[in-house]
């Protein structure tokens, strides 16, 4: 079976972006950053990384807009490894 690997952009709510860190983190990402978008707008993103009958990349960003100290969620980019 093989692997994706999905790249979120998540969008914490104002002055929310220590705890959006803390709660993506917490939700075992591959790699994780944050990113000045423009105008101090910081962006998170995460890669996770799972089989492809595991989960698909929908369900995980439901999870994370579930989050409470987040705004948005868009998938940023989404590969089979």
């Amino acid at each position: 079976m093989s692997k994706v690997a999905v790249i979120f952009k998540i969008y914490p709510k104002e002055n929310s972006l220590e705890e959006a860190k803390k709660e993506v983190s917490a939700m075992g990402p591959k790699g994780i950053q944050v990113e000045d978008v423009a105008f101090g707008i910081m962006v998170i993103k995460a890669m996770f990384v799972f089989e492809d009958s595991e989960a698909s990349s929908s369900a995980l960003e439901s999870k994370l807009k579930k989050l409470a100290s987040v705004s948005e969620v868009e998938v940023d980019e989404e590969t089979l490894l």
